[in-house]
């Protein structure tokens, strides 16, 4: 009997996953936060690092845009990476 009942979900399993195969999402290249990922262009600016004063300590943010990779035809990808470190207050 647990043997039958085994078999029984893994046939359902296996046929929810089947059904899901089918489905492919296709990829978009556009984003509406420029801030984070732009696409195709130079190299964007990275803004002057700021530090941040948060009362008993110093943190200085930073970003530099790296190539992602590329679109289908051919454009750069730009991501952005953020750095965060402690830093003395001034």
């Amino acid at each position: 009997m647990k043997k039958r009942a085994a078999f029984l979900a893994f046939s359902v399993l296996s046929l929810a996953l089947a059904g899901c195969a089918d489905q492919t999402i296709q990829p978009s290249y556009t984003s509406d936060n420029t801030d984070l990922m732009q696409i195709g262009g130079n190299e964007p600016r990275a803004k002057e690092p700021v530090i941040v004063n948060l009362g008993s300590y110093c943190l200085q943010e930073q970003e530099a845009w790296k190539e992602g990779g590329k679109t289908p035809d051919g454009q750069i990808i730009w991501t952005k990476n953020s750095y965060r470190q402690v830093v003395p207050c001034k």
